[in-house]
Formats: C-alpha cells, sequence, structure tokens
C-alpha cells in the first residue's frame, strides 16, 4: 500500500488538505496528517481545527511514496518556513520520489526550483512564484514526480491525480464515479 504524508501548518487551506487526506484513503493509500510545529491539532485559514496523526519530528519519511504539501496563507508561508521539512522535500525531489503541492504551495517548488521546463499550476496570484515552469492554468498537473494543482475548487482533481500516479488511472477513474465527479 503506497503511503504519503500530508503536511499541516497553522492556516492551511481545509479543504485541499483534507480532500486530499480523504481521496487517498478511499483508494487504499495511507494518508498521515502531520504537524508541522509539532502540535496535536492545526487550525485552518478559516478557522477549523483538525487533529493530527503525528508530527514533523516523529514522521519515518523513508516509508513515505509522497509529501503533499496543501496551499492556505499563511500555511504555505510555515510550511516553507520549516527547514526540516524543505530538507526532506529536497531530498524526495532529488531522488524522483514524488511531491505534490497545491494552490499557494507550489511557489515553494518554484522558490526550490524544481519546475525548472515542466508543466506546473497554481493559485492565479501566485504563478509569478513558478520560476521556469510552463504555467498551464489545468487544475492539476504531473511532470515527472512534481504534482501541482490550482487551489480550492480544484482539490478533487488533484486528490484524484494523486491516487492516479500512486495506485492507477483506473482507480482514479473508479473513485471519481464512486464519489460522483465528473471529470
Amino acid at each position: 500500500m503506497a503511503k504519503v504524508g500530508v503536511f499541516f501548518a497553522k492556516g492551511f487551506e481545509e479543504i485541499e488538505a483534507l480532500t486530499v487526506v480523504d481521496l487517498c484513503r478511499r483508494a487504499g493509500i495511507e494518508a498521515v496528517m502531520v504537524s508541522v510545529d509539532g502540535t496535536p491539532e492545526a487550525e485552518g485559514s478559516h478557522g477549523i481545527t483538525v487533529k493530527m496523526d503525528t508530527t514533523l519530528a516523529d514522521v519515518d519519511f523513508d516509508a513515505l511514496d509522497m509529501l503533499v504539501l496543501p496551499g492556505g496563507m499563511p500555511g504555505t508561508l510555515h510550511l516553507e518556513a520549516s527547514s526540516a521539512l524543505m530538507e526532506q522535500l529536497d531530498r524526495f525531489y532529488e531522488s524522483g520520489r514524488w511531491v505534490a503541492a497545491i494552490c499557494a504551495a507550489p511557489q515553494i517548488f518554484g522558490h526550490r526550483g524544481y519546475l525548472k521546463g515542466r508543466r506546473a499550476t497554481s493559485f492565479p496570484a501566485m504563478e509569478q512564484e513558478l520560476e521556469g515552469a510552463q504555467v498551464t492554468h489545468g487544475p492539476a498537473e504531473a511532470d515527472g514526480n512534481v504534482i501541482t494543482g490550482r487551489g480550492m475548487g480544484c482539490a478533487i482533481d488533484f486528490g484524484l491525480k494523486i491516487v492516479e500516479k500512486l495506485v492507477s488511472g483506473e482507480a482514479a477513474a473508479e473513485l471519481a464515479d464512486r464519489i460522483v465527479y465528473e471529470r
């Protein structure tokens, strides 16, 4: 079974984070909700508090197949400020393992040089931060080992793209049908 870490920082976008967790779990992917700041709960950008599965300090990164960064402000800024998370993100990217980000969070990939020559998408106001990317405006893009999503309204597309890459296109299509999502 594939396993993903979804990283939560104060001010995360609730729908982007929880849609990924929900869709992954429905598809049989173990989705671990990780508190970046070490607290047992994370508060989203709209005041919704979510109980975490673990903390950044306790994550076994070698057991993960993908790192997922939800957007939201100031959540994205808090994710990028975590040197421990950025170190692991670089390690994943450089070794060809999956990294994924949605909404404002793809700017982190742009800042770290992951998007040069790749198709990518993000929240429109953050597109200038996608350094070197071919910006597509699509709901979700996968190019190489990088997945990006446009924003909250594209969270299902983004989650299904993760399922497609970690399980199969057929599994993503079946899941879309089960949740009555028309692609």
